[in-house]
């Protein structure tokens, strides 16, 4: 029900992702008048794989923390989180309040053995393939030990979804030298080292694009930033592109003739692709998709939630926390 478009987006995005994957059930939480009539326009009905669970309540994107978490107990989000919990649901997907999803769905399903704080990890394009970055906003000051369990976490999930043996993980920091950094990170790239995981070491801002490792960690106020700032870059570029291409008829010509491939590029890094980031270290799958995504993105949303179920992502993370901290129980 959340995001800028609610039912509008969801609904078909849902009925795409049944169409194209026989082995996948759909459970549509929210208001059961509004998803009836999302489904009756798209004419679909519920089914043996398609059904509707209603919810009285929503969170707007507006809701504070205190309205999501005490004034509505069935809010949509809040009753999809339950249903993970339950075992009804595998995995919840949601384009509503970030906010409110994190401590949702921290306080509901409550977060797996040896993880402090779950972390948002997404998905982003670079020159080798793909990088996952944790965390990008959910733990502003971060001690060394979080960034170890985002590298753990960053780590298994890449390693699942992306099969790759041992992924490897860098630490974004001001440089590559062990020596560069604030205390906590210098701390946090100790523990790395000592770790099982494949750390590659430092990285700096650049190497997120260029690929050079799979799994780029950081606190959430620098994720934040990274990430912010690479989406008002990359929509800068566009902007530019399109004014240039528009200056006079050789230009316009130039446009033409570089057409196809002027959208095989777009296509290269249309962000809708990588939507979908993970919230992290959960007792369950929760995916927040982005909240002004379409149907075609929040379809991404959906895949990727059904590849964490797939691959094992909880269990690998689990099983990669007892590695490291051999104390940490169920």
């Amino acid at each position: 029900m959340g995001g800028d478009h609610g039912p509008h987006v969801t609904v078909p995005a849902a009925l795409a992702v049944l169409d194209l994957d026989p082995e996948v059930n759909i459970i549509l939480v929210g208001l059961r008048d509004a998803l009836e009539a999302e489904l009756a326009a798209h004419k679909r009905a519920v089914g043996p794989r398609l059904r509707i669970h209603h919810a009285t309540e929503v969170v707007t994107m507006d809701d504070s923390l205190v309205a999501a978490m005490r004034n509505k107990k069935d809010s949509s989000m809040r009753v999809a989180i339950d249903l993970v919990k339950t075992g009804e649901a595998q995995a919840a997907v949601s384009a509503g309040n970030t906010a409110a999803l994190m401590a949702l769905s921290k306080f509901v399903l409550k977060t797996l053995p040896g993880i402090d704080r779950p972390a948002i990890c997404t998905v982003l394009p670079t020159f080798k393939g793909r990088a996952y970055v944790l965390d990008l906003g959910a733990n502003v000051d971060c001690s060394p030990a979080d960034l170890l369990q985002f590298g753990i976490m960053g780590a298994m999930l890449a390693s699942a979804v992306e099969d790759l043996p041992r992924p490897s993980v860098g630490l974004l920091n001001i440089g590559a030298e062990a020596i560069k950094g604030n205390d906590v990170v210098k701390e946090a790239g100790e523990l790395l080292r000592q770790s099982h995981l494949n750390f590659y070491g430092n990285v700096e801002g650049d190497d997120i694009y260029k690929g050079t490792t799979d799994v780029v960690v950081c606190d959430g106020f620098v994720g934040n930033v990274a990430l912010k700032t690479s989406e008002g870059l990359a929509q800068m570029m566009g902007a530019f592109l399109k004014q240039e291409f528009k200056h006079g008829l050789l230009s316009k010509l130039a446009a033409l003739l570089a057409w196809p491939v002027l959208m095989r590029f777009k296509k290269r890094i249309d962000p809708r692709r990588y939507n979908g980031a993970s919230l992290l270290g959960l007792r369950g799958i929760v995916i927040k998709s982005h909240g002004s995504a379409d149907a075609f993105a929040f379809q991404f949303a959906l895949n990727r939630a059904i590849a964490e179920c797939r691959r094992g992502v909880l269990r690998r993370i689990t099983e990669q926390i007892a590695l490291e901290h051999p104390a940490a129980t169920v």
